[in-house]
């Protein structure tokens, strides 16, 4: 199978009966059988000659071919241990490519780093599966792993989120967090016809490029005070019909009542009726300052 280009469902389906593969449903499997969009996102992704790509979830190798005339090196997790001799026969022709059977969420990307990409970090790609996207994407913001940019191909409509802007419908917890870690750009769409199999709906293509510096430092912010932030944050979305001081005195885990609330939004010029839905990120950070005095 070595030196097939498997960005076509003939050759898709060749790899499947060759090797009696059905995409798992429990790993959110579709394979992507678009050359275009394959070239898109490994060109969305920056990466040179000069970088090594951490690529999430495989599959079968068709987006890794690409990726590996892309980068300089591409270490490729995959979480399907059925998978693992179909990948060492789909990339044969591509020594610069490590398969690793591996869990994302468990693996140590620091380790992998040292090891792999000297210490340098990782541009990570990925056609991810719908149903692990966010734990992987926030996994991944959130800790100080190795990673400056993150290229994955996601469900559109939580693609939308996480670029969403204060006061439209898709706005909420979710683009929040990932714009308090990285800037969120979509790169194009992708129709579900892409897929093999099809599935439900349609995917987009999105790039988070991490900040340098923890954001904290940049919004003048605590450890603490970071952690009240999200615990606002939390609050508003959990209940995005109510004010934001009605959200927050109704929820147990923190200590203001409405008045307080009320009194911190209004010392900041905004209205004690508004809600979450319309504070930027900013504003919630400002909001977590002046209220962690009040404890």
């Amino acid at each position: 199978m070595g030196g097939y280009r498997l960005s076509s469902p003939g050759a898709t389906l060749a790899v499947m009966e060759k090797y009696n593969l059905t995409a798992r449903k429990r790993y959110g499997q579709n394979f992507l059988i678009d050359a275009n969009i394959l070239r898109k996102i490994a060109e969305g992704s920056g990466a040179g000659k000069e970088d090594t790509i951490l690529e999430i979830g495989p599959g079968i190798g068709t987006l890794t071919q690409v990726l590996a005339e892309t980068a300089g090196s591409v270490v490729a997790v995959e979480i399907d241990r059925d998978l693992i001799p179909v990948l060492e026969d789909t990339l044969s022709d591509h020594p610069n490519v490590t398969v690793i059977n591996e869990d994302i969420l468990k693996a140590d990307l620091s380790e992998l780093s040292v090891r792999y990409a000297g210490g340098r970090p990782f541009r990570v790609v990925a056609n991810l599966p719908y149903y692990i996207t966010t734990p992987i994407i926030m996994e991944l913001l959130r800790k100080e792993a190795p990673v400056s940019s993150i290229t994955v191909m996601i469900q559109k409509e939580v693609a939308e989120r996480m670029q969403a802007q204060p006061g439209t419908k898709d706005y909420g917890a979710l683009s929040l967090a990932v714009q308090y870690y990285s800037e969120a750009r979509i790169l194009t769409e992708v129709s579900k016809e892409c897929f093999l199999p099809r599935p439900k709906v349609d995917s987009s293509v999105i790039r988070l490029d991490r900040y340098g510096a923890l954001r904290r430092e940049d919004f003048s912010l605590t450890e603490d005070t970071e952690n009240l932030m999200f615990g606002l944050i939390r609050a508003a979305f959990n209940q995005r019909r109510k004010t934001l001081a009605n959200a927050v005195s109704n929820d147990a885990s923190l200590p203001f009542s409405r008045e307080e609330t009320g009194e911190a939004l209004t010392g900041m010029g905004l209205s004690e009726m508004i809600r979450g839905e319309k504070l930027s990120l900013a504003e919630f950070a400002a909001l977590a300052i002046v209220l962690s005095k009040k404890r």
